[in-house]
């Protein structure tokens, strides 16, 4: 199924209904190279070697807190063809009452609130996308997977095991379930 004059079919979002991804909280996203290409660098005895378009992806993830002063970022990891991070979301309440007041993030536009989750992962993925123009990328070829992985972190438990599954990470390639052998 398409709409109009796209053709790609329809995506189901992977989303918590009914979730406003704009409210105060700490989020563990996953984000994907374009068909799991290893892309930004390589892991040679448990450690990350990013190249350019790693060290770009970087740069522009450090970058999300600079320009967002209600975001903060904790622990991320750059592997081969995919990027781990940790955004924490704040808002005073007043901020958050007017969070609610749209749906699950989305603008009565219909597109992404730019200070919703997906919000900041799309403006990560362009500015990373605009950065690597100066490097030479196969052309017409997507950088970024549609779409990204997510998950609410609920408790302080939650967020000392992501933290500790992020930071070895690189020394658990292999048994990752993006690992490609390629890389």
């Amino acid at each position: 199924m398409s709409f109009g004059n796209d053709s790609r079919p329809a995506r189901r979002s992977v989303r918590l209904q009914g979730y406003d991804y704009r409210q105060s909280g700490a989020y563990f996203v996953t984000i994907c190279a374009y068909q799991q290409l290893c892309r930004f660098g390589s892991i040679r005895d448990g450690k990350v070697i990013a190249n350019p378009l790693g060290l770009i992806v970087t740069d522009c993830w450090r970058k999300i807190a600079q320009v967002r002063p209600n975001v903060e970022l904790d622990a991320f990891v750059v592997m081969p063809n995919h990027l781990h991070g940790v955004i924490i979301i704040s808002h005073d309440m007043m901020t958050d009452i007017a969070a609610n007041a749209t749906r699950n993030g989305r603008s009565s536009r219909g597109g992404l609130e730019r200070d919703s989750l997906g919000g900041i992962v799309g403006q990560f993925k362009r500015a990373v996308s605009i950065k690597s123009k100066s490097l030479s990328q196969p052309p017409g070829q997507p950088l970024w997977q549609r779409n990204y992985y997510e998950h609410i972190i609920r408790n302080e438990t939650s967020l000392n095991e992501i933290r500790r599954y992020i930071v070895h990470n690189p020394c658990k390639w292999h048994d990752d379930s993006l690992y490609v052998e390629k890389c």
